[in-house]
């Protein structure tokens, strides 16, 4: 049977095992329950219409998905997605096309996401921070058939995408018309669909932070390698079954998405809203017991910015996981946040190419501050100089990764380096004496200053440290005298008064000279994408704030 061969498969069969036990996967379920759940998974494979089709099975009226406007069962999510579906293949949607869904989180994010895999169609997330001409060549390149749209965006894609067939997702007004997802799911037939005959791609852009967004593709993963991926992930980051999760990081990215599809194989209900507050996410927390946090670094540091009287509001004794990726975890963040909310971090380090890598829980964070912690059971790491050979433990060099969910390469026919099977992350970092993996920064952000090179993340780390300093990006810019030189763009806490000198002698306290910033420049925010990786394109050419 197939768990058989998934603790087979598993270098530790018992700690598998142990996994699906602890986290309730397997558990006592009705026959006539189970034998449900099974033909879901027959028909539909492993896609977001089986995990609802399985939960229905399972559970009907346990709670999908709550957002601000309703709150939505595992059978209405499969009741709905299954009429918007059709009304997808009455627009001419067919199994192989792509739809665009270009949304906030939201009920209705889910039911589009689910009605897409019903069709077989491949589902392209399109950023929501995009604007029209990203917008215009990412639905071109990708080949789009239809699109699904909150509201807000109808100018942009009138502007960008005007020909394709569309359907508005979340509306500000609570419409229900013939071309939304709630007129479709009220005016279609709701009778069971027949398999499309194939498993629709995820297609997740990357986050254009240093170029044009592409389409990193991934099929769905075959039932086995899914389970195996599903037991490394959970063993590593401690998430349960039928718990209640708080989706604050957006579900178009790589690491909202992951938390969807785990969640929506452990019958979680999530709660979310369209737009992060941090003291509307406490608010949430509290009075839906969440046992999970699903978030990026950054919305740590607003949860942080808030009052003590703020915080001090919400009782968040219920949570057990932050679970946090998408871009760097600054070390002084992890400890102050566990340090008033527990130790409940867990920092997955991947890429949208690779999926995930290494995983550094509390431990990992309190003992070895920077570090990305462990390897996630079942991925293989090389660590390689620029001639491709392996470099000892302690020496920096490139990161190839790879696991059970393989990287199709980018839509557009590109691909990412590739090494003996592996895929690099386009990260440089090196193991510790201690077996964790540190990350030092990505291979292109390298700045050679003087002949030697420095990484940003090492400075912006010890930056970081400082009392006064919020938020802190350093780039590399042209120097006569050395050839490059580092700039550090710099966000002060509120009331801080540090100024450029003095930050500079911290860093010198530190850090040799050639990694002191010749300049810095202090900002009232620093620019970020929708998922919170700052935009260092943008600080490149700035000379002051």
């Amino acid at each position: 049977m197939l768990l058989d061969r998934v603790t087979s498969t598993v270098s530790d069969g018992a700690a598998a095992l142990k996994v699906l036990v602890r986290t309730g996967i397997v558990s006592p379920v009705r026959p006539d329950r189970l034998i449900g759940m099974t033909a879901s998974f027959t028909k539909w494979g492993s896609t977001p219409a089986a995990a609802y089709a399985m939960g229905t099975a399972r559970d009907p009226g346990r709670l999908a998905v709550i957002d601000e406007r309703e709150s939505v069962t595992y059978a209405e999510v499969d009741q709905r997605s299954t009429a918007v579906a059709h009304e997808l293949m009455n627009r001419g949607v067919k199994a192989g096309d792509a739809v665009a869904l270009l949304a906030r989180n939201s009920a209705q994010f889910i039911v589009a996401q689910v009605a897409i895999s019903k069709v077989g169609a491949d589902i392209l997330y399109l950023n929501t921070g995009f604007g029209a001409p990203q917008l215009k060549d990412v639905v071109a390149s990708e080949k789009a058939a239809a699109i699904i749209a909150d509201e807000e965006f109808l100018p942009l894609i009138d502007e960008a995408a005007g020909e394709l067939p569309r359907l508005v997702a979340w509306t500000d007004t609570s419409s229900s018309g013939p071309d939304t997802v709630a007129g479709a799911a009220h005016s279609n037939p709701t009778a069971s669909l027949p398999s499309p005959g194939r498993e629709g791609r995820h297609v997740i852009l990357t986050s254009g932070t240093t170029g044009r967004p592409k389409g990193a593709a991934r099929s769905a993963p075959s039932a086995l390698s899914g389970l195996i991926e599903l037991v490394a992930v959970l063993e590593a980051i401690p998430y349960r079954a039928r718990g209640v999760t708080m989706l604050a990081a957006p579900a178009f990215h790589a690491w909202g998405m992951a938390n969807l599809m785990i969640g929506m194989m452990l019958q979680t209900t999530f709660v979310t809203s369209r737009k992060f507050s941090p003291a509307g996410t406490l608010e949430l927390i509290a009075k839906h017991r969440a046992d999970t946090l699903a978030a990026v670094p950054v919305m740590l540091q607003r949860i942080l910015d808030l009052s003590e009287d703020e915080r001090g509001k919400h009782g968040t004794s219920s949570l057990r996981i932050a679970a946090l990726s998408g871009s760097a975890l600054p070390p002084t963040l992890a400890n102050k946040f566990m340090d008033e909310f527990g130790d409940v971090i867990y920092s997955l380090y991947g890429s949208t190419e690779v999926s995930y890598v290494s995983v550094a829980g509390p431990r990992d964070l309190r003992e070895a501050p920077g570090s990305a912690g462990r390897l996630v059971r079942g991925v293989k790491v090389r660590l390689v100089d620029d001639d491709d050979n392996d470099v000892p433990v302690g020496q920096t060099g490139r990161i190839f990764a790879g696991s059970a969910l393989v990287f199709e390469g980018y839509t557009s026919g590109e691909d990412k380096a590739r090494l003996d099977g592996l895929t690099s992350t386009g990260d440089v970092g090196r193991f510790g004496d201690d077996g964790r993996l540190y990350v030092e920064g990505r291979d292109d952000d390298m700045i050679v200053s003087g002949g030697e090179n420095v990484f940003p993340a090492e400075v912006e780390d010890l930056l970081h440290q400082h009392p006064d300093v919020a938020d802190a990006a350093v780039v590399g810019v042209d120097d006569e005298r050395f050839g490059q030189a580092l700039v550090a763009h710099v966000v002060l806490r509120n009331g801080a008064s540090a100024q450029p000198d003095e930050l500079r002698a911290h860093v010198k306290k530190s850090l040799a000279n050639y990694k002191v910033p010749r300049d810095i420049v202090l900002h009232d925010e620093l620019p970020r994408n929708e998922t919170g990786k700052i935009l260092k394109r943008e600080l490149a050419d700035k000379k002051d704030g």
